[in-house]
């Protein structure tokens, strides 16, 4: 199996573990060494106000955080993950009925952290829903000897 495919399998592995993850629907739609774009579609169970019809910020947030969990996984040495801290700007509802799109972007790893922005969008893509920077820890395998790499 390439590098590429057992990327992508550890990542629909992950996806297919987070409960609220199946729960939300959340889909992944690419994904590349340190980026990942996850969606998810309008369902009126995550609509945090009646009467606008936008869903609730939590069901963003979620999509958001798996994003940027997902971007880590991608890179070749990630066994795992977990979120460190995620901050969360809200710039405007989603419009309801619209898919929701996250892209998540490693932009600097450390030996134990690895740093990550996420833009959420809607179908007017020019319009960020969402943006977010958080840190998420990275699991690397131990090398031949046992030891993690640096």
């Amino acid at each position: 199996m390439s590098e590429a495919a057992a990327r992508l399998d550890v990542a629909r592995r992950f996806l297919e573990a987070i409960p609220h993850a199946r729960a939300l629907g959340i889909r992944l739609d690419a994904l590349a060494p340190g980026v990942a774009e996850l969606s998810m579609g309008y369902d009126a169970r995550f609509v945090g106000d009646p009467r606008t019809g936008v869903v609730h910020g939590g069901a963003v947030s979620a999509l958001m955080d798996t994003c940027g969990g997902t971007a880590v996984l991608s890179l070749a040495e990630a066994q795992g993950t977990a979120t460190i801290d995620l901050r969360i700007d809200y710039m405007r509802p989603a419009t309801p009925g619209q898919r929701i799109r996250a892209r998540a972007e490693c932009y600097h790893v450390t030996r134990s952290v690895v740093f990550v922005r996420a833009t959420a969008t809607d179908e007017d893509a020019d319009r960020p829903v969402a943006t977010a920077t958080g840190a998420f820890t990275i699991e690397r395998s131990p090398g031949p000897a046992g030891e993690v790499p640096a």
